[in-house]
């Protein structure tokens, strides 16, 4: 059970950073377009990724063992930056969801616009291949900790995506985005933190 409650608790850290993708699941959901589609390939997309992360990361430190630390230093160093990125957005405030119209978008482009945010995006590798797997290192139950990771990716997408439309007067708010971009520095300085102290 912790490695599953230590992989949902960073992927779902992971995933809350605000960034493109996120920002495309809000609006489709505001607009109640395709919002079952967008969930299942954000989600099923981090599957794969993570999935992939995990096994290989795995096979790969057993055959040079040196890689481990240095992805673990190197994850928690990438973690601290990360944190500190989110806690620098938090302190400038500013950002604001701003809702389009709705309109009868078609299921290929909004497909194709989600693969693109998900797949062409540098950063998903780096979380879900490179920082999951050097995490997923640290624990004998690897698998847990994949499920874990995968839940809190199924979870979220889903939670934004239909929850988006009750979220939509909140995240008109530049304070309601302070908040969250706080919550996730502070998560990922707490994971960093304990990567450290594995070392």
């Amino acid at each position: 059970m912790q490695a599953i409650g230590a992989g949902f608790g960073l992927g779902l850290s992971l995933i809350m950073a605000i960034g493109a993708q996120n920002a495309f699941v809000l609006r489709q959901g505001i607009r109640r377009s395709h919002v079952l589609a967008v969930c299942l390939t954000c989600a099923l997309s981090d599957a794969i990724l993570i999935a992939a992360g995990v096994a290989g990361f795995g096979r790969l430190t057993q055959a040079a063992p040196w890689i481990e630390p240095v992805m673990r230093w190197g994850g928690a160093a990438f973690l601290v930056v990360y944190g500190a990125r989110s806690f620098l957005s938090a302190w400038r405030g500013g950002a604001v969801l701003v809702a389009e119209g709705q309109g009868g978008e078609a299921l290929g482009p909004v497909l194709l616009t989600c693969l693109a945010l998900t797949w062409l995006n540098p950063h998903v590798y780096l979380d879900t291949v490179v920082l999951l797997g050097a995490v997923a290192a640290q624990y004998e139950d690897r698998l847990g900790f994949a499920l874990g990771a995968m839940t809190a990716s199924v979870v979220f997408f889903f939670t934004l995506g239909y929850g988006a439309r009750r979220l939509a007067p909140l995240f008109a708010r530049p304070q309601a985005w302070r908040v969250l971009d706080f919550a996730v520095g502070l998560l990922m300085w707490t994971i960093a933190a304990s990567l450290i102290r594995g070392g």
